[in-house]
């Protein structure tokens, strides 16, 4: 009997925090910031630049038109849009893990709104737009810390509760997936949690405003990834089946075709293009010195795949940069081929011209 009321009072134990909900969409090539921030289509704010991170794409912060649960909605240069919502909660665990997956499919379909308004404002600033290519999100639970429960009590008590939750499941999971999941979990000071998975985590901390901004790069490398692991793969697929835009005869004219540009510049282009933007985005990161920070980013790493989508890519562009050698290859030797045929031929006539005389 004690027991039951025990699990009674585990089960209706209230909770107070916030169920962040982070969304990307790839909407084109690149997208011209500094135009768009003039133009007036779009309302701008102040970026504050976490000091863990570089420079090296600054996005652009905007007002959204309609006021939404969101606390952030930017607008990066390489052709993407995040927008972050807040959805602060006062509930039992087992309730937020019967309404988690319902609350996100809510939150998906309003991203897909507010994203598709900025993009119609942004759309003549941005190279080849489409909305959108790919989408990515990801989901962070955070729990307030309440002084009478310790972390290690949490995982003991309610350590099957959030592992399943982190899976959008209503069931509890097996033993191992749990151990799995809570496997991982590390904190910085005494009293702090995270628990990170492959399509959300939870954080139990009061302090959690710079964690996330971790949470929303990862979210942005991952659809970058994705889109640029997609791109590869049509590429390929158009090698494969022929595809490929013909070489323009112009291509094989010497010196002339050297100034021409055909499928072998393109293919250069965003072979570059790609590896740019994925070494930036790689590098966009300082947190040398910072060990509670780079656990927490090795862990989404290796959550999101970020390692194994990177290393897929570079694979893509190795059999990419063999084909536009074969490809180049041939066009030089038709080019010389050419070249050889044209001097054949003034020779020729050379030489009918000297006989005539």
């Amino acid at each position: 009997m004690p027991s039951s009321n025990s699990d009674s009072l585990i089960n209706d134990k209230l909770f107070r925090g916030n169920i962040f909900i982070f969304q990307a969409f790839d909407v084109g090539d690149d997208i011209n910031l500094d135009k768009l921030k003039l133009s007036g289509d779009i309302i701008p704010k102040i970026v504050l630049l976490s000091k863990y991170f570089k420079n090296y794409h600054t996005p652009l912060a905007i007002e959204l038109p309609e006021k939404q649960k969101y606390i952030s909605a930017k607008i990066h240069n390489f052709g993407a849009i995040s927008l972050t919502y807040k959805v602060p909660f006062y509930d039992t665990l087992n309730n937020i893990r019967k309404n988690l997956e319902a609350l996100d499919n809510e939150y998906e379909l309003q991203g897909i709104v507010d994203a598709e308004v900025i993009f119609k404002k942004s759309k003549k600033y941005i190279t080849k737009s489409n909305f959108f290519h790919t989408r990515s999100s990801y989901v962070v639970i955070q729990l307030y810390p309440d002084p009478k429960l310790d972390t290690v009590t949490l995982k003991d008590n309610y350590g099957s509760v959030i592992a399943s939750t982190l899976r959008f499941e209503t069931q509890t999971l097996s033993e191992y997936q749990k151990d799995e999941i809570l496997a991982s979990a590390f904190g910085y000071f005494r009293g702090d949690l995270i628990v990170i998975d492959t399509e959300a985590a939870c954080i139990y901390d009061d302090e959690y405003e710079e964690t996330l901004d971790f949470f929303e790069f990862a979210n942005i490398q991952h659809l970058e990834l994705r889109y640029f692991d997609r791109v590869l793969d049509q590429q390929l697929n158009n090698f494969y089946e022929g595809k490929v835009r013909k070489v323009p005869l112009g291509a094989y004219l010497p010196v002339v075709g050297t100034l021409a540009k055909g499928p072998i510049d393109e293919l250069g282009k965003l072979k570059v293009d790609i590896s740019v933007i994925t070494e930036r985005l790689e590098g966009s990161i300082k947190i040398a010195g910072e060990p509670f920070y780079t656990e927490l980013y090795a862990l989404l790493i290796e959550k999101r795949d970020l390692k194994n989508l990177k290393e897929s890519i570079d694979k893509k562009l190795t059999i990419m940069n063999d084909v536009l050698s074969v490809l180049q290859q041939k066009t030089d030797a038709i080019r010389e081929d050419m070249l050889t045929v044209s001097i054949i031929i003034l020779i020729f006539l050379e030489l009918i011209i000297a006989l005539f005389r």
